[in-house]
């Protein structure tokens, strides 16, 4: 039985609470109310409720902390050095088509590194959880990435650029290089469970454009503790600023890189 420190079962419960009415919402999709946040971009009620929770729950959990979330935005709090960064349903289109392949995300970032993640899918209650130096782990199950070593021999996770985003070209270029080397790609609809399926070793790497921080939080530090590696596609700094995002084990990752940048 694995022992959750004191922040990380604090955080599984606040996402819990949060996500209580997730499930009666996925089960009446038909009756959502929903609003166009912008081209192919859906927002709903439950996102708004689920943060709005969350908010509620982490403040009243750590007071002071800043809290960055998807639907509110950055709100400063008076401690400058810890942040919550929040993405309350993670897929949002996969929730409104029915499709149970999303997840309530929460990372605690100190000093602009992130220390502590949790990412969980209500509806198959899957719980990925990670703490700096701790490891990762989905349940009481530790995390590994996977030991592939052949880009032939390995399953790519990736996200794809929608109506009214940027970036198509690009993707299609990325597709062919990786496509062509690999044994499939796969586009989930959702990176915070792509990432946690990358430190699982049930896919083997993934790369997209595009992200935004809460998207990717609490993934980056699954993955690193659970022994892979994160970068970005065209520079050094952390994808957390970039946006953009490549993460496998240490033997793919420079053959995913390499290959990925032929497409440019």
């Amino acid at each position: 039985m694995v022992i959750q420190s004191a922040l990380i079962q604090a955080m599984v419960a606040a996402i819990r609470k949060a996500c209580k009415g997730v499930s009666r919402d996925f089960g009446e999709i038909s009756e959502l109310q929903v609003s166009r946040k912008g081209p192919g971009d859906f927002v709903t009620a439950a996102d708004k409720r689920v943060e709005a929770a969350l908010f509620e729950e982490l403040t009243r959990l750590r007071p002071g902390y800043g809290f960055l979330g998807e639907e509110q935005g950055l709100r400063e709090g008076t401690d400058k050095t810890h942040r919550w960064i929040v993405d309350p349903i993670d897929g949002t289109t996969n929730f409104m088509h029915g499709i149970p392949v999303f997840a309530c995300t929460v990372a605690l970032e100190r000093d602009g590194e992130i220390v502590a993640g949790v990412t969980y899918n209500p509806i198959t209650n899957d719980l990925y959880w990670a703490e700096k130096g701790k490891g990762a782990y989905h349940n009481d199950r530790r995390l590994r990435v996977s030991a592939r070593k052949v880009m032939e021999d390995s399953l790519i996770a990736t996200g794809l650029p929608f109506v009214g985003k940027t970036g198509h070209a690009q993707a299609l270029k990325e597709l062919h290089q990786i496509m062509q080397r690999t044994a499939g790609i796969r586009r989930l609809g959702a990176c915070s469970l792509d990432l946690a399926m990358v430190a699982a070793g049930q896919v083997d790497g993934y790369w997209e454009r595009g992200l935004k921080p809460w998207d990717m939080a609490a993934g980056t530090l699954l993955i690193t503790e659970a022994g892979g590696k994160i970068g970005s596609l065209d520079g050094d700094q952390s994808p957390l600023i970039t946006g953009e995002m490549l993460a496998a084990n240490h033997d793919l990752y420079p053959q995913l890189l390499e290959k990925l940048q032929l497409a440019k």
